[in-house]
């Protein structure tokens, strides 16, 4: 049985009031469906201390961005997004239409077609998290949508330069300063300019992903977002070093993110605690990363490799790296997580920033029954049929007497429709005449 060298005390003592969080963001949500541009204006003011002339921002305002940084950033921004933009291709064309015929005569297919327009919301915050640009509108660019609209705050009052090049070159249609549960409704609603738009994506802070949780079902959502998570999976091959590294790289986003080691290692699990203090030491975001590791930090000491992995499928983490000596083991054999590091030379920033697949993860269990944002959810995959006269004379004959067992009177006339006029005898009358 896993045993727990550290326990993370902020699972019980740390949670926010959702019920709480729930009331203020449908109450901003209201207010914009109200008042419209008058409400998001008010919000922007109040939370981003921002309220321009036009939230949009012009071609030119956009250029003066780009202009503004240094070939190095566009170079390494470019890269970064043609990295993603080839990954998000391949899967693409692994998305085949199909037609088959199912019985002599009948004919099923489905095709998968773009979302028409798609709203991707770039957080900033406490990070300006440039990369998220590459994750959402290169992806829907690659699947096809044909309007791509984006939204950032505005970072100490003014445009974010690297954020602004990197939503530009990913190709988006039209950008927006705005931030937060304002940002996300008026993509939503159409207010002040922006959308509506089919679908939003893209992470966000706690008010971000309540936003679209509550507006899901008017448009289309990726996934609910919480806290970023990373576990990390080792044995005795791991050294302490990179494990804490590994840790508190994903514990600086927010006093809230878990990060656990699970291993078969008592030599790493006793090591690990004073290695992360001594990185403490040293880095920048400590003040952040510390209380994460504090409230939220794990270690915990497994018998196995089947054990790590049972462990690691309980947790269902979104970043999990594999740090053991045969690390296609879980590949193989883990069933949920959000994305997987396997073996020592990749980490989660890659993943997060360069590599190539998408950040955009499940969290808070949600790896048990979705995957990430990706190319195929930028896509309906839409279902259509047909018969020949022959064949729809059969399936009505099996459908009539199944629409009577579930006493649906107007679905069997729909089937004895087809059976009076295609069936055998009508079909030799006809060709006689």
């Amino acid at each position: 049985m896993p045993h727990h060298l550290k326990s993370a005390p902020g699972r019980s003592t740390h949670r926010q009031d959702e019920a709480e969080l729930r009331k203020t963001v449908e109450a901003l949500i209201a207010d914009i469906e109200e008042n419209g541009e008058a409400a998001v204006r008010r919000m922007s003011e109040r939370f981003d201390n921002w309220n321009p002339p036009s939230f949009r921002l012009s071609d030119s305002e956009i250029r003066d961005a780009v202009d503004s940084l240094p070939q190095q950033t566009i170079d390494d921004i470019a890269f970064a997004q043609e990295q993603i933009r080839r990954f998000a291709l391949a899967q693409r064309e692994a998305l085949n239409d199909i037609e088959v015929e199912t019985l002599p005569g009948i004919v099923l297919g489905h095709r998968n077609i773009s979302i028409e327009s798609v709203g991707c919301y770039v957080p900033g915050g406490r990070y300006p998290m440039v990369a998220s640009a590459h994750m959402s509108i290169v992806t829907a660019r690659a699947a096809g949508c044909r309007k791509v609209i984006a939204c950032t705050p505005p970072t100490d009052g003014q445009p974010h330069a690297e954020t602004i090049a990197a939503m530009s070159m990913a190709g988006a249609d039209e950008i927006y300063l705005i931030g937060g549960v304002q940002a996300i409704a008026a993509m939503a609603l159409g207010v002040a300019g922006l959308g509506p738009v089919d679908m939003l994506v893209g992470p966000g802070n706690a008010y971000v992903a309540e936003a679209k949780r509550q507006l899901f079902g008017r448009v289309g959502i990726d996934l609910l977002a919480g806290p970023t998570e990373v576990l990390v999976i080792a044995d005795e091959t791991a050294d302490a070093e990179m494990v804490a590294t590994d840790l508190l790289g994903q514990a600086e986003h927010g006093p809230t993110s878990p990060a656990i080691l699970v291993t078969t290692s008592e030599r790493l699990a006793r090591e690990l605690p004073q290695e992360i203090e001594r990185q403490l030491e040293e880095l920048e975001t400590a003040e952040v990363a510390s209380v994460a590791w504090r409230d939220y930090g794990e270690i915990i000491l497994c018998a196995n490799d089947e054990e790590m992995l049972a462990e690691a499928d309980r947790l269902a983490f979104e970043h999990v790296e594999v740090l053991t000596r045969d690390p296609d083991f879980f590949l193989k054999s883990m069933r949920n997580y959000g994305s997987l590091f396997v073996g020592p030379e990749t980490n989660v920033a890659y993943g997060d920033k360069v590599i190539g697949t998408n950040h955009t993860l499940p969290t808070l269990g949600a790896a048990r029954y979705t995957g990430g944002l990706w190319v195929g959810k930028f896509l309906k995959t839409v279902t259509y049929q047909r018969c020949t006269p022959e064949a729809s004379a059969l399936v009505g004959e099996y459908c009539s007497r199944l629409c009577e067992i579930e006493r649906f009177a107007g679905h069997k006339e729909q089937a004895d429709l087809r059976v009076r006029r295609y069936g055998r005898p009508n079909r030799t009358r006809q060709q006689a005449e």
